[in-house]
C-alpha cells in the first residue's frame, strides 16, 4: 500500500497544483473585472464631484461679475467671471477647458434669470383675496345692471311704450 501511495502521490500533487492554478486564475480574473468596475465607478464619482465644484465656482464667478461690475456690459462681466473661475479652479488643481467653463457660467446666468423672473412674476400677481374681492364686486355690479335693465323693461311693457320692431325701423332715405 505504501508503494501505491508513493506512486500516486506525484500525480495527485500535479493535479492539485493544476487545480489550484486554474482556481487562482479564475479568482484573479474576477478581481481584475471588479477592479475595472470599481475604478470606473470612482472615476465617475470624481468627475461628478469635480463637476459640482466647477458649477459652484462658475456660479460664484457669475455673482462676482454681476455685483463687482454692475456698470459693465455683458461681455465684460462674462470675461471677469471666466477669469475668476479659471484662477480659482486652477488653484484647486482642476483643469477645465474655456468652453466648458463658459457653459457653466452661462448656466449660472440662465438659472439666475429664471429665478428673478419667478420672483417678479409672483410679486406682480395680486393676492388671492384681492382677486376674490374684485370678482365679487364685478358680479355685484353685473347683477345690479341686469336688475336695472329688467326693471326698465318691465316698466316699459307695463306702460305700453315698447314699439314693435317694424314700427321702429324706418326706411333709409337717400341724401344726394
Amino acid at each position: 500500500m505504501q508503494t501505491l501511495i508513493e506512486g500516486v502521490q506525484p500525480y495527485v500533487t500535479t493535479i492539485a497544483t493544476a487545480a489550484i492554478g486554474v482556481l487562482t486564475t479564475f479568482v484573479l480574473a474576477g478581481l481584475n473585472t471588479v477592479k475595472g468596475k470599481v475604478n470606473a465607478w470612482l472615476e465617475a464619482r470624481t468627475t461628478e464631484a469635480q463637476r459640482e465644484v466647477i458649477h459652484k465656482i462658475a456660479g460664484e464667478g457669475f455673482a462676482f461679475a454681476q455685483t463687482a461690475f454692475k456698470q459693465a456690459g455683458g461681455e465684460r462681466k462674462l470675461q471677469e467671471a471666466l477669469q475668476y473661475a479659471s484662477l480659482t479652479l486652477t488653484s484647486q488643481g482642476i483643469a477645465v477647458s474655456q468652453v466648458e467653463l463658459r457653459s457653466a457660467i452661462e448656466k449660472a446666468y440662465l438659472e439666475y434669470k429664471a429665478k428673478t423672473k419667478t420672483v417678479l412674476a409672483t410679486e406682480a400677481l395680486p393676492s388671492e383675496e384681492a382677486t376674490q374681492a374684485a370678482a365679487k364686486e364685478a358680479v355685484s355690479s353685473l347683477a345690479a345692471q341686469v336688475t336695472a335693465i329688467l326693471s326698465q323693461a318691465t316698466a316699459e311693457v307695463a306702460s305700453g311704450q315698447i314699439q314693435t320692431a317694424t314700427e321702429s325701423i324706418s326706411a333709409p332715405t337717400k341724401t344726394e
